[in-house]
């Protein structure tokens, strides 16, 4: 959080890898777990999937103004719910997140259900229309398993629904 935009930027572009990997990696971004990194993804509308080394200046800003905003947002929540005291219920499944944990539930914004991909222990939730432009991820042991039926699109996956 207290990174400057040029520090920001030259962390992501230190290794090209997905932008979900970049921001769980402690090497480049301290304390953003699998659950933080779904909901700053999703509030900056980027792909968990985009590769760091082909953002642009634009995408790159929108990203650090999501962390910075996701982060102070629930660090300032747990606070006010833990108040003096040592918060009670720790996990990282929460209702009131946008997308991280609510697979199949409709997305807070455009109410697209939200996605998931699981490999090996994690999983990764997104909005295939606010995130992706519309196009559902493939999940390497699911959509290897259905292959030409695996949904697409949101159009097509609302079809099967």
């Amino acid at each position: 959080m207290t990174a400057d935009a040029a520090t920001f930027a030259a962390a992501l572009r230190r290794e090209n890898h997905t932008l979900k990997r970049s921001l769980t990696d402690p090497r480049l971004f301290a304390g953003i777990g699998n659950a933080y990194s779904d909901e700053i993804l999703h509030r900056a509308g980027l792909s968990p999937l985009a590769l760091t080394s082909r953002l642009d200046d634009e995408a790159r800003a929108r990203l650090r103004a999501a962390t910075v905003a996701v982060l102070t947002e629930w660090r300032d929540r747990l606070r006010r719910e833990a108040g003096d005291g040592f918060p009670e219920k720790v996990t990282a499944f929460r209702p009131e997140m946008a997308v991280h944990g609510r697979f199949g539930l409709p997305c807070p914004v455009c109410k697209a259900p939200v996605q998931r991909i699981v490999y090996a222990e994690t999983e990764t939730n997104y909005c295939p229309r606010c995130q992706t432009g519309g196009r559902v991820l493939a999940d390497r042991s699911l959509s290897r398993l259905l292959k030409d039926d695996w949904p697409r699109t949101v159009e097509e996956l609302e079809g099967v629904l």
